[in-house]
């Protein structure tokens, strides 16, 4: 059940992305490929978010856009650079494709049902969350967790990841805590609610 709280944060996430160009022409791209379940993630929220969070004026280069999709159907490497190439040819940005029903074999969990369950095993809370435009071309948002969790200072880890260590390491290899001061690192798990 959608609260208030969550729905009052998706709509302010929603705006924070329809307002930053460079982010909404993604989507329009992304959009054009029409794969199933699909959303960018990662980076292309968390970072965003934390960003508004600290008071930044402008938004923290993204080291690539992670476009992320569920075909059981077809789950070869090859297809995805096909789909960065598309990708690429419409708009000249970093783009890195994953189809999701392949990626359990990289941390050897049980197949994903969807890309909702493989983002559910991502290393830390903060960074299971996309977004996508609906058929309506509306921003939609995507997530396994607690969207209050989420729009916070924190790195939580992710218990449902094989590898505890990879978010702390992940935070320190990426320079999250210098890019952003106030984040907390939290060891706790967290529920998944979908």
């Amino acid at each position: 059940m959608r609260t208030s709280s969550h729905i009052y944060l998706e709509k302010k996430v929603r705006n924070w992305i329809a307002n930053d160009e460079l982010r909404f022409i993604a989507l329009k791209t992304a959009a054009t490929l029409n794969l199933p379940q699909w959303c960018i993630a990662a980076g292309f929220v968390r970072n965003l978010i934390w960003d508004k969070l600290h008071g930044h004026d402008s938004a923290t280069p993204l080291s690539d856009i992670d476009m992320i999709y569920f075909n059981k159907e077809d789950t070869s490497e090859e297809t995805d650079k096909k789909y960065e190439d598309k990708l690429k040819a419409i708009s000249p940005l970093s783009w890195s494709v994953k189809n999701q029903a392949r990626m359990h074999n990289k941390i050897h969990v049980s197949p994903y049902e969807s890309t909702l369950d493989a983002m559910s095993f991502w290393p830390e809370i903060e960074t299971a969350i996309g977004a996508y435009l609906n058929p309506q071309g509306d921003i939609g948002i995507i997530t396994p967790f607690n969207l209050e969790q989420q729009v916070s200072t924190t790195v939580t880890v992710n218990s449902r990841h094989p590898s505890p260590n990879t978010a702390l390491l992940r935070a320190k290899e990426k320079g999250w805590l210098t890019l952003w001061p106030e984040l907390k690192i939290h060891t706790h798990n967290a529920e998944v609610t979908s």
